[in-house]
């Protein structure tokens, strides 16, 4: 019989790699608490149209890389390739559209088909935040400090720039639309195969495209500055005088577009050259139209989310977890005390390392293997005599002291 292994495109987290991971989750939590954001977990699978609603059934999201399937029930559900439109639908089902604003942190598990490669995975997690029911450009500029914030308390904002452009109100876009489709129909023939398809479909995801057949034209193409109203240049000035007076730098990327027609004015990303051509590790948006295209009301919302594995493979190595104490009995009697003695220290703040069997020796070399900080060793005669002893691994010093002191001196050893 084979060997069993993961399937393709996911990963096992062993505990190195899952430092890493907890690093990034947790620092990140810890600062949303500090704007405001409350935690929110949705299902990790939902009924499918909570995605293709939103999303579209012609983007490649919804047509390529979704895991759809009909449950034992004959309902037909996706595991979330993202988690705006799970956020959006719990606002929706919980009735939280009427006490906005609403500003929500999460942390969790995504899924989608794509050629797994250097920091991208079919089970890929991600850390995210989204504020609901704020239309002013202040929303824009905090939930971006926000995640300037994150990625510096990461150790990494030296190493990422932040991209942003507007898209502007949904006349801006139109009219936007409607040029760029006007400009790449009279050169249709020298576009790439998947940019022909878009452009019938989502003509803005041209812009994306990374063919090099389609990049000369791309850089020819209509600046959307031209096609932006009065109302979205006023939106748009906002927000680049909100990030100024925080001293938050940026370059405007007139290229970053967001295909979808519910997003809106801001768009922006931070972006690396550190993990090749996965640069991106936190990309957000306006979305003013997706509630109300979920079949809630007409309210703003903007946010990002942020892959933790690529955000793991940029962040130094964590501090490591405190070193064991080793506990070594020796004969039936000392292993009988050992087990409430573990518990004692435990319940003193102690991480206590109790192997369940082998000899003296075999468990001092598992005591080294672990890289214990000390080890409490006892049979029947220290039993008896109300004493243990303490091997320190560092300075290599034993000394037999009264049990009642161990506590005190562990922890200061502990440091």
């Amino acid at each position: 019989m084979p060997a069993l292994q993961p399937v393709r495109g996911t990963q096992d987290l062993l505990p190195e790699t899952m430092r890493r991971h907890r690093r990034v989750g947790e620092t990140a939590r810890e600062i949303a608490t500090l704007y405001g954001f409350a935690e929110i977990a949705t299902p990790i699978f939902e009924f499918t149209e909570v995605f293709t609603r939103p999303i579209g059934e012609h983007t490649d999201i919804v047509s390529k890389e979704m895991y759809t399937f009909t449950d034992r029930g004959g309902e037909e559900v996706t595991l979330r390739p993202e988690n705006t439109a799970g956020v959006v639908r719990a606002v929706l089902s919980n009735g939280l559209t009427q006490s906005t604003p609403l500003k929500f942190f999460y942390s969790g598990p995504m899924f989608r088909y794509e050629r797994p490669q250097k920091g991208r995975f079919r089970q890929f997690h991600q850390i995210g935040a989204e504020i609901l029911g704020v239309p002013q450009p202040q929303a824009d500029v905090e939930i971006i400090a926000m995640g300037r914030r994150i990625l510096s308390a990461l150790g990494i904002g030296e190493r990422v720039e932040l991209e942003l452009n507007t898209l502007g109100d949904p006349e801006s876009r139109a009219a936007y639309r409607d040029a760029l489709v006007s400009y790449f129909s009279a050169c249709k023939p020298e576009l790439s195969d998947e940019s022909q398809l878009r452009l019938e479909r989502n003509p803005l995801r041209i812009l994306d495209s990374k063919d090099p057949k389609d990049r000369a034209l791309i850089e020819a193409s209509p600046n959307f500055q031209q096609f932006l109203s009065g109302d979205s240049l006023r939106f748009w000035d906002h927000v680049n005088r909100g990030l100024d007076a925080l001293g938050i730098a940026y370059r405007i990327n007139p290229r970053l577009v967001r295909g979808l027609d519910y997003y809106t004015h801001t768009v922006f990303e931070f972006v690396t050259t550190d993990l090749g051509a996965q640069g991106t590790v936190l990309a957000g948006g306006r979305y003013d139209g997706l509630v109300e295209l979920m079949g809630g009301p007409a309210m703003a919302g903007i946010g990002w989310a942020a892959g933790i594995e690529r955000l793991a493979m940029l962040i130094d190595e964590p501090p490591p977890p405190p070193r064991p104490i080793a506990l070594v009995p020796i004969g039936d009697q000392a292993e009988a005390t050992a087990l409430p003695l573990a518990e004692e220290l435990r319940g003193a703040g102690l991480v206590v390392d109790l192997a369940y069997s082998g000899n003296l020796q075999r468990r001092m070399r598992r005591a080294d293997r672990i890289h214990a900080r000390a080890a409490v060793l006892f049979g029947s005669d220290e039993l008896a005599a109300g004493t243990l002893t303490l091997r320190d691994f560092d300075s290599g010093e034993q000394t037999a002291l009264p049990r009642q002191q161990l506590a005190a001196r562990l922890k200061a050893l502990a440091g």
